[in-house]
């Protein structure tokens, strides 16, 4: 859908029951962006070696699995549409970022990236593709694979993109990693850890 290419790596659930072939009831997820919420955000990231991951984020996904949360990175990737890196190399960061989310029991379901960029990108690349946040297209990818109740869903983003895609795409909590005071139409905390509590109430009124 929307032109997102489909290179997505470590599936570790399924939309659908794969014995019997029902579906499954609509479930709530957290969605994440990457740079800023997982990991510092050095600007850029695409090897092991400049990857830091944030202080509480495997607690927050540990919480969201609890819950029984599905979780899904939707990640704007504008260094593969300026030639920076490739996607192949983000696949690899990808599969060991998994990795290391399921050594703390918090997977990652799935995760969505747009490589593109409107005025920057090169070939293909440069577009301003429905996938790319502000967009609302990864978000809805997830729910269409998912089907994933998004009203009953949380967002947590470090940009006012994030914020906007989730807000685009009807999730029903979206937070932003800042030290901005929280406004009308979506939450601010400073530190993950802060956004644990928005678990004790999933139910959004």
């Amino acid at each position: 859908m929307y032109g997102l290419p489909k290179v997505f790596v470590l599936h570790c659930v399924y939309p659908y029951d794969r014995v019997t072939g029902n579906s499954k009831m609509s479930k709530k997820a957290l969605f994440l962006d990457r740079d800023g919420v997982i990991n510092v955000n050095y600007g850029y990231v695409y090897e092991q070696a400049n990857f830091d991951f944030i202080e509480g984020i495997f607690d927050l996904v540990r919480l969201a699995k609890s819950n029984d949360f599905l979780v899904f990175v939707i990640t704007n990737q504008a260094g593969i549409a300026r030639g920076y890196y490739s996607i192949e190399d983000f696949n690899v960061l990808s599969a060991w970022m998994m990795m290391q989310f399921v050594s703390q029991d918090a997977a990652i379901d799935k995760i969505y990236f747009s490589p593109y960029h409107p005025t920057e990108g090169k070939g293909e690349f440069l577009k301003d593709d429905f996938s790319r946040k502000p967009n609302p297209g990864m978000i809805l990818d997830a729910c269409a694979d998912y089907d994933v109740d998004l009203a009953q869903s949380i967002l947590v983003g470090d940009k006012m993109t994030d914020v906007e895609a989730g807000q685009r795409a009807g999730v029903g909590r979206n937070i932003l990693l800042t030290d901005m005071a929280s406004s009308g139409d979506h939450e601010c905390v400073s530190r993950l850890k802060d956004a644990l509590g928005y678990f004790d109430n999933v139910v959004i009124g």
